[in-house]
């Protein structure tokens, strides 16, 4: 089968590798000069580095040189994933500087691609049988629309996202504002604070955040990345011991995140700089799990940086011909820089306005049944829409998915079974994340759990052992290379038996 792959970060690339190893005849489109997605040199901010360590944030069969440190930066990330590529033979396959502008079926099977040569404009049109979208949900920054952007430009005032600050000279001696209090926010204003002459953090919300090693000494992987850390959060369906900490034994699961919240207030001494969070520190767990900058913290004790909370930019300005910006606590502060650090748009701009709705409920979000598979739209799957704690991984394993589908492997719930389902999910992220879930596609802290519903779906288990040792231990992602080995060993038994594709992608 023709397949067209858009992106070549973990997902574009895991994807490739499988569904080349399962015998189809793929092509990546990939709109920046080289591969790695978020980890692109393109958009690649001054202290990017994982949340992960090295040996969770890695794809199966392929793990991260023992020379890489245990948070790989961004160039790191970057330049593993180009060796994956390079190790299974993928970048023949791999078009750089390629941008699919436009997405379209082709009458009754298959779709039609047209793609930009970024650097000549010219466009080519490709054809295939089935497309995979795995461009990311966290490709295009949202940046707030600002009252006063030009006055503000026009005296001389930047405005950006975190994702396209990627020269941390541009703010030496200059006066920078940050805006967001997550990750990349925090990382950029640590960054920053070194060379500007003034940093300021506009929070308009502080979030806990997870130190990466509990009392500086014990990675926060053996508490949060576990089967046991994951469960302390109630997810949709509450099984086997589960149902035990959020029912008899909730006081002891209460116990245990009360005093995580304890340590982590001590330890990043968020009383004495008066940055605690509101409310619980289960409320880490709504959206996204956000480790501690340290070095921002560092910098605040020292006062080198400032953070605003509870907070917003009113409007950008000039004042005195200088750039500025009022903030909603009355005060106007000169800005040379205003990055922000204020979440994404999932968007899918080369799919026409009438197929985005077939893929969307009426309040935007992606009705994808595992976060893969579309409801209305056939020769169809979104690769990485499952955004997790081991989101490489997670992407591996919806590849395994996609192909197990193709083969004609997979036995789907009916179309009805599978929209209440979505539906279903849909409601409890709402209200769970207080409607941050990124349209539908970020399913953290239930990591496992999703991987789990793949891999049941597959019919292929990784065995009790493994699933026991991770309630207590982060899983070893060489463990899921037993999928792809059966799966594969599953396709020869089908194809021996002369059985083939029965057209499921079209369900």
């Amino acid at each position: 089968m023709k397949i067209a792959i858009i992106g070549a970060g973990f997902a574009g690339l895991s994807s490739a590798k499988v569904l080349k190893q399962f015998g189809h005849d793929v092509k990546v489109f990939e709109k920046a000069p080289d591969c790695g997605g978020v980890w692109s040199a393109t958009r690649r901010y001054p202290g990017l580095r994982t949340q992960n360590d090295k040996d969770t944030y890695s794809l199966s069969d392929f793990p991260m040189p023992k020379s890489y440190p245990e948070w790989p930066s961004g160039q790191q990330v970057q330049e593993y994933l180009q060796a994956y590529a390079k190790h299974f033979n993928l970048d023949p396959l791999v078009q750089l500087q390629a941008e699919v502008v436009a997405a379209e079926p082709a009458g009754t099977s298959g779709w039609t691609l047209t793609v930009r040569d970024v650097r000549s404009g010219q466009t080519t049109q490709h054809s295939a049988d089935h497309l995979v979208v795995a461009n990311g949900i966290f490709s295009e920054p949202f940046i707030p629309p600002y009252e006063g952007v030009d006055e503000f430009r026009a005296a001389g005032g930047i405005l950006c996202a975190t994702s396209e600050f990627n020269d941390l000279e541009r703010a030496r001696g200059k006066n920078v504002l940050v805006v967001g209090y997550g990750k990349s926010s925090c990382d950029v204003a640590a960054a920053v604070g070194e060379v500007a002459a003034s940093t300021t953090v506009v929070a308009r919300e502080l979030i806990w955040k997870m130190p990466r090693k509990i009392l500086n000494v014990l990675n926060f992987k053996y508490l949060m990345l576990t089967r046991l850390g994951e469960g302390l959060f109630p997810y949709i369906e509450l099984r086997g011991f589960e149902r035990f900490l959020h029912g008899v034994g909730k006081p002891v699961r209460n116990n245990m995140i009360s005093s995580l919240q304890s340590v982590a207030t001590r330890q990043l001494g968020l009383k004495k700089l008066g940055l605690v969070p509101p409310g619980s520190f289960e409320r880490i767990a709504r959206s996204t799990v956000s480790l501690a900058t340290d070095e921002l913290y560092q910098q605040v004790a020292r006062g080198t940086t400032t953070v605003a909370r509870e907070v917003e930019i009113v409007r950008l300005l000039a004042q005195e011909g200088q750039p500025a910006a009022q903030l909603s606590d009355g005060r106007t502060v000169y800005a040379d820089f205003v990055i922000c650090g204020t979440g994404f748009k999932q968007t899918v701009p080369f799919f026409s306005e009438e197929l985005q709705k077939r893929l969307t409920d009426e309040r935007g979000n992606f009705q994808l049944y595992r976060q893969i598979h579309p409801m209305e739209v056939p020769h169809l799957s979104f690769c990485g829409y499952n955004s997790s704690f081991f989101s490489p991984l997670s992407a591996e394993v919806a590849a395994l998915w996609i192909a197990n589908l193709l083969m004609g492997g997979l036995e789907l719930p009916t179309y009805d079974e599978r929209l209440a389902h979505v539906q279903k999910r849909l409601r409890w992220m709402e209200e769970r994340t207080e409607g941050k879930h990124a349209r539908g596609t970020n399913i953290i802290p239930f990591s496992m759990h999703n991987v789990d519903e793949m891999l049941s779906d597959i019919g292929i288990d990784v065995g009790r052992l493994t699933r026991f040792k991770q309630w207590l231990l982060p899983p070893n992602t060489k463990d899921y290379q037993v999928v792809t080995r059966r799966l594969l060993e599953r396709q020869r038994s089908r194809q021996s038996q002369g059985l083939g594709s029965e057209a499921l992608a079209g369900d």
